[in-house]
């Protein structure tokens, strides 16, 4: 099983990036979980979402404590918080940074970074910083839970036909360009 926990500001999208990778597992033959975490946070606040992924049925109904992956949507939450908490030994940190990936790990010492400018990438795609979709283009790079095309119909389906293309476009180019340290 492989859990990841997401870490966005409010309005940024983290549950709806929670959501999609689970429904891309499902429809792949995977069982997946995804369920989120806030109570009266607004707009910019910080919150979480939790992600599940299997080839075996999850039994837990918990929160992620240990996460093998951390994906950031927010660069700002590296120094408000311990993103970390809990990342098991050998875990992955994937980030949303104008900053490279080797200068997150020396800075934070996370065991292994992802990183990509996703909020660069939203605005040019998009036209609006919100990293969701972007953002799970770098996971998918750094973990291989799924192949990029196993999403393409799940953010064409939630995004409807104007805006599905532009946030599937907006994946496949951070799957492009996420560094791996």
């Amino acid at each position: 099983m492989i859990e990841t926990r997401i870490h966005g500001r409010g309005g940024q999208g983290g549950v709806t990036s929670a959501e999609l990778l689970a429904k891309g597992a499902i429809d792949k033959g995977k069982f997946a979980q995804a369920f989120p975490s806030f109570g009266p946070e607004r707009r910019g606040a910080p919150v979480q979402a939790f992600v599940r992924v299997s080839d075996e049925r999850i039994k837990l109904r918990e929160k992620i404590y240990e996460p093998n992956i951390v994906l950031v949507l927010d660069p700002s939450l590296l120094d408000i918080g311990n993103v970390a908490e809990g990342l098991k030994s050998d875990g992955l940190v994937v980030v949303n940074s104008s900053e490279s990936a080797q200068a997150i790990k020396d800075k934070y010492g996370f065991p292994k970074v992802a990183q990509v400018d996703a909020t660069k990438i939203a605005l040019e795609e998009l036209g609006v910083p919100i990293t969701n979709t972007t953002m799970l283009g770098a996971l998918l790079k750094a973990a291989g839970i799924l192949d990029v095309k196993d999403l393409q119909g799940v953010i064409e389906e939630r995004f409807g036909p104007k805006l599905g293309p532009k946030n599937f476009a907006a994946l496949e180019r951070a799957y492009e360009e996420t560094a791996i340290v």
